[in-house]
């Protein structure tokens, strides 16, 4: 009698952790790969990388949500937050009418040759998200770091809440960029 109650215990364990594991993968470790070269200089083509859709977006977070375009998974950084007013102008990010630097693109203006702005002049209201002047309820605009070569919220519009998969937090390939983001 004592036999079966251990074996029962034990298949009881096994179970228990293999539910977990689960639970970490679908929510915690969820692997992504980055596809084209829109995140650019942050992230390049075929980076890989975790996210956890465990986390609440905030302002500057990297998301990942099937692209409006063919429903693939792709990776862009939140920089509208419901309520916001968004402006660029001469390459400077405006949030609700301040000034906000963006760190993680100043390597990519450094590089730039050609005397043209990283981003070129935009509003809410002449981006594809128009003729809206303020982030709805319930949504996120999104832009790629590659800002030349991105195809994001300017063109495609706003990303549902609902609709983003996760928030990256760590790089795990290629192991040379190996971190938490």
């Amino acid at each position: 009698m004592k036999k079966k109650y251990s074996t029962l215990f034990t298949v009881l364990q096994f179970a228990m952790i293999l539910m977990f594991a689960l639970f970490l993968r679908m929510f915690v470790l969820t692997p992504v790969e980055v596809v084209g070269i829109s995140m650019e200089p942050t992230y390049h083509e075929s980076d890989r990388l975790w996210q956890s859709s465990l986390v609440s977006p905030k302002r500057f977070d990297i998301a990942t949500f099937p692209s409006p375009r063919d429903g693939k998974r792709i990776v862009k950084r939140i920089v509208g937050m419901p309520g916001d007013t968004l402006r660029m102008e001469n390459d400077q990010l405006y949030i609700n009418d301040k000034k906000y630097d963006e760190p993680y693109l100043a390597e990519f203006k450094k590089a730039l040759t050609d005397g043209m702005p990283l981003t070129t002049d935009f509003t809410l209201e002449n981006s594809a998200a128009g003729p809206a002047t303020v982030v709805p309820d319930g949504k996120y605009f999104v832009l790629g770091d590659n800002r030349r070569k991105a195809d994001d919220s300017r063109y495609f519009g706003f990303v549902d809440e609902e609709d983003i998969v996760g928030i990256v937090y760590f790089r795990y390939y290629p192991l040379n960029k190996i971190g938490v983001q």
